[in-house]
């Protein structure tokens, strides 16, 4: 009887989880799609969104067993997803930094003038770096610490039915492996939709690269702003429009998923169409074919 209850229970956390993949979510969405953009493959798009995933459910595991044990209510930190917001932000914002490049521009005027002269041309060499699958470890365990609906289930309901503490982890391990299968997709998607644009590999390389640095950057700055105003203007920041899609991340939309489009439509998409017609209008110019 116990056995089959458990076994429930972990069924609808992977069932939840897999809802939370599939959603625009906050904690997700974002960084998924800017590090599997930035691998320009299939196949590391899939890797980079299993390591992100994974992170997130060691996260979710530790924080489920915390909350069997009641240590820690999540109800009454409100504000905690916009303290998480601030973190997240800043990692993704020093990640874009890292990937556009902009930390050797910030640093050029600390060095001494004959070294600047040597070296000028490499300092400001129009070519971003490739990202580091490890980076999407470190954002999936800050990531997940982030509090919603999806949070309070997992929680409240399904971690405290839960028989003992030796098992109160796998409700989050469950989630996060929902979580993992549908984000593992969208990644392999997403890292073969520039691969597959009628571009050299070089420039599809270096395309991939900045839509990342830039979906980073630009969503650090997004996310940065949101926890800002969220612990500033708690009010305004919880008011949501209702839908009539009763499925979470759908049914309320606030600022979590104006953050989202934010990040991932105006800036993620919107990079990827005008560095793709800067490319064209680069082969017209010099009368080649891409």
């Amino acid at each position: 009887m116990v056995l089959t209850a458990t076994i429930t229970v972990l069924f609808y956390a992977f069932l939840l989880g897999l809802v939370h993949g599939i959603t625009p979510d906050e904690h997700t969405w974002p960084i998924t799609f800017s590090y599997a953009i930035g691998s320009f493959s299939s196949r590391k798009g899939l890797y980079v969104a299993i390591l992100f995933s994974l992170a997130f459910t060691v996260q979710r595991a530790i924080a489920s067993e915390i909350a069997y044990f009641a240590l820690i209510n999540w109800a009454q930190f409100p504000s905690l997803n916009y303290y998480v917001y601030l973190i997240v932000g800043l990692a993704m914002f020093l990640v874009g930094i890292y990937v556009l490049r902009f930390n050797k521009i910030f640093h050029i005027e600390l060095l001494p003038s004959s070294w600047i002269g040597k070296h000028k041309h490499h300092e400001f060499e129009d070519t971003p770096r490739q990202i580091k699958p490890s980076m999407a470890l470190l954002h999936g365990f800050i990531a997940g610490w982030g509090f919603g609906a999806f949070a309070l289930i997992l929680y409240t309901v399904l971690v405290p039915k839960m028989p003992n503490m030796y098992v109160a982890f796998l409700p989050g391990v469950f989630f996060g492996l929902g979580t993992m299968f549908v984000q593992a997709i969208f990644g392999s998607i997403f890292g073969r939709w520039i691969r597959n644009m009628k571009i050299p590999e070089s420039e599809g390389l270096k395309l991939a690269s900045k839509v990342a640095g830039n979906t980073l950057f630009g969503g650090g700055i997004v996310f940065i702003l949101g926890g800002m105003f969220g612990l500033l203007f708690p009010r305004i920041a919880n008011l949501h429009i209702v839908t009539p899609i009763n499925v979470h991340n759908l049914h309320n939309l606030g600022l979590a998923f104006v953050m989202v489009m934010t990040t991932v439509l105006f800036i993620g998409v919107g990079s990827i169409y005008i560095n793709m017609h800067k490319i064209k209008e680069k082969y017209q110019n010099t009368n080649e074919t891409p």
